[in-house]
């Protein structure tokens, strides 16, 4: 950090961020000046604490690096039932178009685009190449599934492919979620950290809500709050229908990449896949697998040219036939949308619950599928996308939906909150049991490697800390 910027932490140990003048970048002293100010902006970002909050929960300050050209703001909300960054849009457009402009500022891209599906651009009043501001535009997306899938993104936006295991970087472009721009121009303006997520509930329940709570809020405080419940014989899920998972709503907290909470009946196929042992999906497999190649035709990562081929990795979770080390990687290209079960297979078979299964021991061992071969989109590609209602109609969860309202938020007694809530390396606690937190103070540090800080998102004591967590009870008045 440079010496001309203030310390990034106050006394209190919050988090601060002081905006400087864009230095200009015509002489050599500027363009110094403009390399340390990029710089201060990507270390401003991990000491925020921001994550990825479309899901993934991939630190945000990773994806800086300089040869970007284009910022792309994924609002495309993949999945069904979902309104979180469809209500930050409507609501929040201003601080949206302006933390983007902020990211542009303050690295080599020159360009933003706001990407949507038409059908929510037009809800919203949008129109295709809009202008948002100076350097940001709307972009409209073809209603399909999964379009807010990163990849296909990229390509649908810019028309750019990336090569097999290669980050978005690698052809010029930062990737980031609508309520990730929202928190950067939020710590940028306000000198906080993040500590709240917006989420939609959703699913089996006629209250259909858009919330903004502390991180760490426990499920069942909100369902309590908003007189939430959930019926016999659903569960809840953590995100979309088809890529959630499934929680106990009375032990979760709300963490950072919460993107919705979605009460739905088990009896939906979406839901007893989930809960099927991969003991029973990978019997199913090696009985019933006819390798009719329809889960590798409808993929979706296949469609746009990579070498992923589900009905193959198939039989080698099964153990059968010929398996080479580069068609075993092939499984790390897999975004998990679910098509090849749901949509495609007849036979009851998840090749995605088996492709996970490759992918987990590949994680352990660190293996990814890379390669320098072109990709080039399939001729069959646009002949074998499916559509977000007939998506909602295959998964079955089109009578649950309708646009949840915005209901504010509350300010609960307890939050609990995990060092592990991001990917890469879990934050390190630094305060103790029994010690007084003010909300926004710092109660963890970020770790080598990839890693953030955790700031408390209320204030009172901490009543429990480990390296896993630390629980918080608000002050009693």
């Amino acid at each position: 950090m440079s010496d001309k910027m203030d310390n990034v932490l106050s006394q209190e140990g919050r988090y601060a961020i002081y905006r400087k003048p864009a230095p200009a970048a015509d002489t050599y002293e500027g363009i110094l000046r403009m390399t340390a100010q990029r710089i201060e902006f990507k270390e401003c970002v991990k000491v925020a604490g921001i994550v990825g909050a479309g899901g993934a929960g991939f630190p945000s300050y990773a994806k800086i690096a300089d040869g970007v050209d284009t910022v792309l703001i994924n609002g495309a909300e993949c999945e069904s039932l979902l309104y979180t960054d469809y209500t930050i849009m409507r609501d929040e457009l201003r601080k949206v178009v302006e933390g983007i402009e902020y990211v542009i500022e303050n690295t080599t891209a020159r360009r933003g685009l706001l990407c949507v599906k038409e059908h929510t651009g037009k809800k919203l009043g949008f129109f295709d190449g809009q202008k948002l501001s100076e350097h940001t535009a709307v972009k409209f997306l073809p209603d399909v599934y999964p379009m807010g899938d990163e990849i296909s993104l990229i390509y649908e936006a810019t028309g750019r492919s990336i090569k097999a295991g290669n980050l978005p970087v690698s052809v010029g472009v930062i990737v980031y979620n609508v309520e990730t721009v929202f928190n950067i121009r939020e710590s940028y303006r306000h000198r906080i950290a993040v500590t709240h997520k917006w989420l939609t509930i959703g699913g089996n329940t006629p209250k259909k809500l858009v919330i903004c709570v502390p991180v760490g809020t426990y499920v069942k405080d909100i369902f309590a709050r908003y007189g939430i419940e959930v019926p016999d014989g659903n569960v809840v899920l953590d995100g979309g229908p088809a890529m959630g998972k499934i929680i106990n709503a009375e032990r979760a907290t709300v963490t950072k990449t919460t993107k919705s909470l979605l009460i739905l009946p088990e009896k939906l196929p979406i839901i007893q896949s989930r809960l099927t042992g991969l003991d029973v999906q990978l019997r199913r497999g090696s009985s019933a697998c006819c390798q009719c190649t329809r889960c590798t035709d409808l993929c979706p990562r296949n469609q746009l040219g990579y070498p992923l081929e589900p009905h193959k990795l198939v039989r080698v979770a099964e153990g059968i036939g010929t398996v080479d080390a580069k068609l075993y990687a092939t499984a790390t290209m897999c975004c998990g949308c679910g098509i090849c079960e749901h949509a495609a297979c007849c036979q009851g078979i998840s090749p995605r619950a088996m492709i996970f299964k490759l992918k987990e021991e590949l994680g352990k061992a660190k293996t990814r599928y890379i390669s320098d071969d072109t990709i080039a989109p399939r001729d069959t590609r646009p002949y074998r996308m499916i559509s977000s209602e007939r998506w909602k109609e295959i998964i079955g969860v089109s009578s649950f939906d309708g646009e949840a309202k915005y209901a504010g938020g509350f300010e609960p007694d307890r939050v609990e909150i995990f060092m592990a809530g991001h990917i890469g390396v879990p934050s390190i606690p630094i305060v103790e049991q029994g010690q007084h937190v003010s909300a926004g103070a710092k109660i963890a540090n970020a770790a080598d490697g990839l890693s953030l800080p955790q700031y408390a998102s209320i204030s009172g004591v901490c009543v429990f800390v480990d390296k896993t967590k630390i629980i918080i009870e608000r002050d009693k008045q």
